[in-house]
């Protein structure tokens, strides 16, 4: 126990180490950045294009007074927590629905649930900030008014500003929006670029393509704003003036109705503050997401001793914070390329002792989560073939005379009756638990009608049949797909990692250190090649990569699998290139020195 509290102490003082500076210094810029962006929101929120002299002096005026100081206060409170926001709900892996029912289960945890209440609150808050900088007729929510009974002798009363009530719960809309689009969109997902650029490029980058996609969000939403306003608006309108003993003005239009909603001033005015609150949002998100996939050198070999639980053999044979471990592979990946210095380091000897400590850790990782992803990829095709084999026996069955209550089940083995159930591709939780009756003994279920695969056909006939059920029910095949490669990124620089000291090892590895490891490294790659190939042949994979639009949100997780496919023949090519006839020499089975003996002779 206390060994293990110690190595959780050691993981997040590593994880502050290395991703405190970065997150400070992201929540920086943002709050940095928030002034310029108020400034331009200012000057659009004051347009008067016939007398633009006037335009720029009022605007730059406003800049200045309290409120608008004010406001700039409030609004880095919201960014700072937005941004506590985006440290606490990233992930390195992507968490990919495979039905709807996942994802509406996914919309209605408590954790997603706090998330999108928080983010609209923050909206609001943002809204009112807007309203409080436009002034003019959105600048407060009571206003004085007087009764258009007896305008002439009666007392003021304060009345309700739909303007500003319009504008608040417009911020709140927007901030719940982008709280479900974040989830729906996987933006929590933090892609690590393949080109490694300085910071400041990434982001001057991504700026144009940032405020493009902010501004038609924006327009997307405010008009979705508007159609929710106009059925359910008198809802808030009146819950409001109620409780805060607020009068409504008969004089002005509603606007929870066509010619109110029809307000151009008050359409662009939201639309503005939409793009505002959506830029500003971005930015921090933007920022966080560079800061935090920046390449980091972890050291080969510990300087001190208390720097051992920080080397980079180390760091990937234990379990840190996922983004510590794929910062690390993504640093063996880069120094196997560019470090000729740190790849002598790996292949170096302990002293004293003379071992290849370095090369073993590091090899026996990345070979481990090879043979990982080869496992699991291997499940899902054996899963994926008894589904098959299920569907195909359930219609051969559906032709085949019978009498009334017999089942044909002596041409079918046991364990592919048990697979037929226990494999349910789409249906499983839901056919086993209120259907399936418990089993006494082992062997108790094989006179049962409950194992027989006509009855599990009868049963996904009987669901079929209910389409509301199946909506929510049915398995996406291409979610399913990308689930099982949602990881991928981890083998891809596991496979480059490999191969790239691997290949130098053939010059630089004066000890032999890796020589001793490379059959297992071919047997690995070799086998790892051959289920990727049948994972492709499989029915509903598609062998092409889908085309990826130029958008903000990252959806490179959908082409992992194609990257991982052209990484590891790359792999193989590599080491084959370099090493020539020598593999001959290498011990591996027949059916792997005929596939190393094609990419050889460069007909793989």
């Amino acid at each position: 126990m206390e060994a293990a509290a110690a190595a959780s102490c050691r993981q997040r003082a590593l994880l502050r180490q290395v991703l405190g500076w970065r997150l400070a210094a992201a929540v920086a810029w943002s709050v940095l950045l928030l002034p310029a962006c108020t400034a331009a929101f200012v000057l659009l929120g004051r347009a008067q294009p016939l007398r633009p002299l006037r335009w720029i002096a009022d605007s730059f005026n406003d800049l200045y007074t309290s409120y608008v100081i004010f406001c700039i206060l409030l609004m880095s409170v919201v960014i700072l927590v937005i941004s506590i926001f985006n440290v606490e709900f990233y992930a390195v892996v992507p968490s990919i629905p495979c039905s709807r029912l996942a994802l509406i289960g996914k919309i209605i945890h408590p954790q997603q649930v706090i998330h999108s209440a928080v983010h609209a609150v923050m909206g609001m808050l943002v809204a009112w900030c807007s309203a409080v900088m436009t002034k003019g007729k959105f600048q407060f929510l009571a206003v004085p008014c007087t009764p258009s009974e007896s305008p002439e002798n009666a007392v003021p009363q304060m009345c309700l500003n739909e303007y500003h009530l319009f504008f608040l719960l417009s911020g709140a809309f927007i901030g719940y929006s982008y709280s479900l689009l974040y989830l729906i969109n996987n933006m929590n997902y933090l892609p690590f670029p393949i080109i490694q650029q300085y910071k400041y490029l990434r982001f001057r980058r991504s700026l144009p393509l940032l405020v493009k996609h902010s501004c038609a969000e924006s327009l997307y939403l405010v008009r979705n704003f508007c159609v929710a306003y106009y059925f359910f608006g008198y809802i808030p309108k009146v819950w409001i003036s109620t409780t805060m003993d607020l009068h409504i003005d008969s004089k002005l239009h509603p606007l929870d109705t066509l010619s109110g909603l029809l307000d151009l001033s008050l359409f662009y005015h939201t639309w503005l503050c939409g793009a505002f609150l959506l830029i500003t949002w971005y930015i921090a998100w933007l920022l966080f997401k560079i800061y935090a996939t920046e390449t980091h050198h972890f050291p080969v070999q510990p300087t001190f001793a208390e720097e051992t639980d920080q080397c980079l053999p180390k760091i990937l044979n234990s379990n840190p914070p996922l983004i510590i471990k794929f910062l690390a592979l993504q640093d063996l990946m880069l120094l196997s390329q560019y470090s000729p210095v740190r790849r002598q380091e790996v292949f170096s000897l302990s002293q004293p002792g003379g071992h290849p400590h370095n090369w073993t850790a590091i090899s026996r990782e990345c070979l481990s989560l090879l043979t990982d992803l080869t496992q699991r990829l291997i499940a899902q095709q054996e899963a994926a073939a008894a589904n098959g084999r299920a569907k195909q026996q359930a219609g051969e069955m559906k032709v085949l005379p019978q009498t009334p209550g017999a089942v044909v089940t002596e041409d079918m083995p046991f364990q592919s009756q048990r697979s037929n159930v226990i494999h349910r591709a789409s249906m499983a939780s839901l056919v086993k638990s209120p259907l399936m009756p418990s089993k006494t003994s082992p062997g108790s279920d094989i006179g049962s009608p409950f194992s027989s695969p006509a009855l599990t056909s009868k049963i996904k006939n009987f669901l079929s049949r209910r389409a509301l059920i199946m909506y929510f029910f049915s398995k996406h095949p291409e979610a399913s797909i990308q689930a099982v490669f949602s990881d991928a990124q981890m083998h891809i620089w596991a496979l480059e990692g490999l191969s790239h000291l691997v290949a130098a090892s053939f010059t630089e590895d004066q000890f032999g250190v890796v020589q001793t490891t490379l059959p297992a490294i071919l047997n690995t790659l070799l086998t790892l090649q051959e289920v990727v190939d049948r994972h492709f042949k499989l029915p509903h994979v598609s062998s092409k990569p889908p085309r990826i639009s130029g958008s903000l949100v990252d959806t490179s997780y959908k082409t992992l699998r194609f990257a991982l496919r052209a990484s590891l023949k790359t792999a193989l090519y590599r080491i084959t290139t370099v090493f020539g006839e020598h593999l001959n020499a290498v011990q591996v089975s027949p059916e792997h020195k005929k596939r190393l003996q094609q990419f050889l002779e460069y007909k793989e």
